[in-house]
């Protein structure tokens, strides 16, 4: 028996057989043609491109009825890409000047565009690779001939292991009934990982090395939990996972009784469960779950999908579609978090080297201020038509969120010249992302409105650990003591200032976590909207003084490892149905480290 640790990207417990997908990429010789030949490779080449675009036409209408039309957009890209005059213009130069036959041409276009998103480093370029290399597949497969895809052997209730998807193989893994798939390379971001929460099949990816690990036919277990694969799982383990599995699907069905009821702890101490959300039709997933608003709407989701600067009015349609599906429900608008691993790094000359502690979040927006009072003026427009609240991403110093805050007041005015409407008493607040503002809390304080404590982020800078990089990942610890301390610092001072703020990191969706979290002080937590019924009843289950009694013991260990091994430990004497099957048998197997969770 193996474990595998990977990224959790969609929720689930499967067993199954597993099933490789192998095929290779479609090699193209470098094959020349007589100079009088041109014109007819030319023209090859636009009838492959234009079957492509019809191809895509088909599979974006087949994604928008299977993961959602938010999702669907993936596809989008590649047809804005098959019409784009930067890639088509150097395909007929090619042609033309080197009289290459079409299919050498386009080969050679398409993988320079890909290595030069690769050569960034960072998990939004290399998801822009991967839709370029599923680009090039398909417009190749047109000029070379068809072959039969692999995938379309895959037998029913395979569990699929690549060492990456397309996000074309991700759509087709619904027609082709497939349970779950890990792979070894992906992130959170990844168009991939997006397909593969829309159809709720369970993911686990950046496992690194299970494709030279894994053969066909081997029994598999993919934990899109916690974010494990188990490759032949012992008797014990497969019984425990089997029950788990069960329990899960029983415990799912139970869960949606819990949907109107509120998240109230046994000793009668309200907590409010907020989702997370990256595209505004999730906001109805959040209703449907329980939450009683969205406290973090990730509206960077809006450049990654689209090859497009958003427009003003992109921003506001989305904004408003997410404020009616709320219903009058409360929606928290990031402004966008860009840079660093987000979009941003292709379009500047020379790329950051170290872009995590770089021109990234509120830095960029400061130095894009287009685009920022773009997104602002949609927010501020959406807010009057239902509560919205308006937050800073990665603030770092008192002067720069006066400096955003100057920006909302200075964009207030231009509406009010304009005479449209906004509500002009919109809260405006901040994320607690790097030490530096957990420890000035006491200024911020006095002039935001409310806060918002990103773990994500806060863990990966107070431990000096990139969250991106699968080298330190056993190094990225949520508990770790000093995470915790500079936690309960910035709940204390919040909540003197009567501005208690809410947890919005990835974390929180972590029951154990959130024991220790509610322990410290905190009563608001935002997680994704299917962890939130879960969440829900083990909050009514304890107690207060149970948490306080965890986190008062937790902070006193020097270790993360020590702190979640206590937590753990406590929770199951407290709640032993509620987390049966969740240890994956850690002490019996040979255990891998893949990744660290990431936003």
């Amino acid at each position: 028996m193996q474990l595998l640790e990977g990224i959790p990207v969609s929720p689930g417990v499967v067993v199954g057989r597993a099933f490789i997908l192998d095929q290779p990429r479609l090699r193209v010789s470098r094959r020349c043609v007589p100079a009088d030949a041109v014109e007819i490779e030319i023209e090859r080449f636009e009838q492959a491109r234009r079957a492509s675009i019809e191809d895509l036409n088909r599979v974006h209408h087949e994604a928008e009825s299977q993961i959602g039309p938010e999702a669907a957009k993936i596809f989008l890209f590649h047809i804005g890409m098959l019409h784009d005059k930067a890639l088509i213009g150097p395909v007929h130069e090619r042609i033309r000047e080197d009289c290459l036959a079409a299919e050498a041409a386009a080969a050679e276009v398409l993988r320079e565009w890909s290595d030069r998103f690769l050569a960034m480093g960072d998990s939004a370029f290399t998801t822009k690779a991967d839709d370029l290399n599923d680009l090039s597949e398909r417009v190749l497969g047109h000029l070379v001939g068809q072959r039969r895809r692999r995938l379309e052997q895959a037998g029913e209730h395979a569990i699929v292991v690549a060492r990456d998807l397309t996000p074309s193989q991700a759509v087709a893994l619904g027609k082709a009934r497939v349970t779950g798939f890990a792979t070894d390379l992906g992130g959170r971001t990844s168009h991939t990982a997006i397909v593969a929460k829309a159809l709720h099949i369970p993911a686990v990816v950046g496992c690194r090395w299970i494709t030279e690990r894994v053969s066909d036919g081997q029994t598999l277990i993919v934990d899109g939990d916690r974010g494990r694969v188990i490759i032949e799982p012992d008797s014990a383990t497969l019984d425990e996972y089997t029950t788990y599995s069960e329990q899960r699907a029983s415990f799912s069905v139970s869960l949606g009784e819990l949907t109107g009821l509120e998240a109230v702890t046994a000793d009668g101490v309200p907590i409010e469960l907020l989702a997370n959300i990256e595209f505004p039709e999730e906001a109805a997933e959040a209703v449907q779950a329980g939450a009683v608003g969205v406290g973090l709407y990730r509206t960077e989701f809006l450049y990654l999908t689209s090859d497009a600067v958003p427009t003003e009015q992109d921003h506001f349609d989305s904004y408003l579609r997410a404020i009616e599906l709320l219903a009058g429900r409360p929606l928290t608008i990031r402004t966008v978090d860009l840079g660093a691993d987000k979009y941003t790094q292709q379009r500047v000359a020379t790329p950051e080297r170290n872009p995590m502690l770089g021109n990234r979040s509120i830095r960029y927006c400061f130095r894009a201020l287009p685009m920022f009072r773009t997104q602002l003026r949609a927010i501020l427009r959406a807010s009057a038509h239902g509560p919205v609240k308006v937050m800073f991403p990665l603030i770092s110093s008192p002067s720069e969120f006066r400096q955003a805050r100057l920006y909302v007041r200075e964009v207030m005015e231009d509406l009010d010249d304009e005479g449209i409407p906004y509500d002009r008493s919109i809260p405006v607040g901040m994320m607690v992302e790097v030490p530096s503002a957990a420890l000035l809390m006491n200024f911020f304080a006095r002039e935001a409105d409310f806060f918002s404590i990103g773990t994500n982020d806060l863990v990966q800078y107070t431990l000096a650990v990139d969250r991106t990089n699968e080298e330190v990942a056993g190094l990225y610890d949520p508990a770790h003591p000093a995470v915790l301390r500079l936690v309960r610092h910035v709940l204390r001072i919040a909540d003197r200032a009567g501005k208690p703020p809410s947890v919005c990191g990835e974390s929180a969706a972590d029951p154990e976590y959130a024991l220790l979290l509610m322990g410290l002080g905190l009563r608001t937590l935002s997680l994704t909207s299917s962890s939130i019924p879960a969440l829900k009843r083990v909050i009514r289950m304890v107690t207060i003084q149970d948490c306080k009694r965890i986190a008062e013991k937790a902070l006193t260990f020097d270790s993360g490892a020590s702190v979640t091994a206590y937590v753990r430990d406590q929770a199951r004497k407290l709640l032993p149905e509620g987390f049966t099957g969740r240890s994956g048998s850690d002490s019996s197997s040979e255990k891998t480290s893949g990744a660290a969770q990431r936003e």
